[in-house]
């Protein structure tokens, strides 16, 4: 097979939630442990850190990592959904998976999958796990892809589990209610294996401590361990915090520009604080250059990354009701004249509430990703009308782009998002 051949029987064979929603979702885990056993169960063998939540997973598990390469780490990185690449997904010190790497795994294992027709995220999962084994990573940091207790990933025994901020999102999946999306991602708590919650918040705090006791898991709330502060920028223009923990001050600084961050850092600093007094070496000077290369080390794209300046163009994947909040505030700490919003979404989330939220006083460009589950750019307008927005419609992602850079100067603000697939379809990210 050629890799080409390979990705048309990956995407096209099986079927893959990101581009068609429901009808990929399996709510049980038989197929991952068919398949990790007939791989010869390669997770058995791993070290990992598995990180869950609504928002904030993503930047968490590529800190993570990036701070575990400093420390001279041979580490593992599986994350969802890619952006740009297949191979983005699976990766080793931040270089991807080669391609005959995967052509070589789905070749050896067709006619096993072929039979059994597992998922896409099922499949890519043991992959990532056979990938991992089989280079002898040090260790493996693993992003849940949806939920938690029903999710592929779901078969590991990690050092440390962190579940970050939880939110509205999968509902239809996970729950309508804060407190029954919690219980879904609490699904990755291991007995006695230590879990940090990122965010103490009032509707989800006795769900992580009920599971945890039951499990006898000792549980960091990590604000109550580790305070941030944002302190500005540094000299090198990175935003810059104050940390307190243990008594002990010190300052750093993060590549990452997203203000959502600020709630993201105790999380992290707090699972890098477990693996310590788990044995790992991690000195205080690998945590500090770690978290100030997460994209360098990891490439990580896509959390306000700033595409251009003069006009300012900006794009972020946040896409659920916590994710546009924080943007939409972000928008508003910038200085400009006047805001255009390049604005694509999905057809099987309720956008009514994000779409009520953003600014009556931008122009929009509605577009559309080419995936089967976008909502049509003209759909998405007439919703966004009825709720008082103005703008016009360019299904194109790119085109829409070029129109908002054609109207705007360079004092305006230009942002893109809405949706991950959007951003995925940027040409210049």
């Amino acid at each position: 097979m050629t890799y080409q051949e390979t990705l048309d029987f990956l995407f096209n064979a099986l079927p893959m939630f990101q581009r068609v929603g429901s009808a990929a979702y399996r709510n049980d885990l038989n197929n991952t442990h068919a398949i990790c056993a007939h791989l010869g169960n390669p997770e058995h063998s791993l070290k990992c850190v598995h990180v869950a939540g609504t928002n904030g997973k993503g930047s968490t598990s590529h800190a993570i990592c990036s701070v575990l390469m400093e420390a001279g780490y041979k580490v593992g990185l599986y994350t969802s959904p890619h952006l740009k690449s297949f191979t983005e997904r699976i990766k080793i010190n931040g270089v991807d998976i080669p391609e005959n790497e995967v052509v070589d795994f789905v070749e050896a294992n067709k006619a096993f999958l072929e039979e059994l027709k597992p998922s896409f995220f099922e499949m890519t999962v043991g992959m990532a796990f056979w990938f991992f084994a089989k280079e002898k990573v040090d260790i493996a940091v693993i992003e849940v892809g949806m939920g938690g207790r029903l999710d592929s990933t779901n078969v590991i025994l990690p050092e440390v589990s962190v579940i970050t901020n939880i939110g509205f999102d999968h509902m239809q999946f996970l729950g309508n209610t804060l407190p029954l999306i919690a219980a879904e991602k609490a699904g990755i708590i291991k007995p006695k294996v230590p879990v940090v919650i990122s965010q103490k918040q009032p509707e989800t705090f006795s769900v992580f401590q009920t599971k945890a006791e039951e499990f006898k898991s000792p549980i960091y709330f990590a604000e109550d361990y580790i305070k941030v502060k944002r302190s500005g920028f540094s000299s090198s223009g990175r935003p810059e915090f104050e940390i307190t923990d243990a008594g002990k001050k010190y300052s750093i600084e993060i590549d990452l520009y997203g203000n959502y961050q600020e709630k993201n850092l105790a999380g992290m600093l707090q699972a890098i604080n477990i693996l310590k007094t788990l044995g790992w070496n991690i000195e205080e000077s690998a945590i500090k250059t770690g978290l100030s290369k997460i994209v360098t080390n990891t490439g990580l794209k896509g959390r306000w990354q700033i595409l251009g300046k003069n006009p300012m163009v900006v794009c972020d994947t946040g896409h659920n009701e916590d994710g546009i909040r924080m943007i939409i505030e972000q928008i508003f700490e910038q200085k400009f004249n006047n805001l255009f919003m390049v604005i694509g979404t999905v057809n099987d989330k309720d956008v009514s509430k994000v779409l009520s939220m953003l600014p009556k006083n931008a122009w929009y460009i509605f577009c559309q990703a080419t995936i089967p589950r976008a909502m049509g750019a003209e759909d998405l307008a007439q919703k966004a009308f009825d709720c008082g927005l103005k703008g016009e419609i360019i299904p194109e992602i790119n085109e829409a782009i070029q129109k908002a850079k054609n109207l705007a100067s360079k004092e305006d603000l230009i942002f893109i998002g809405g949706s991950t697939f959007v951003v995925a379809e940027i040409n210049d990210l």
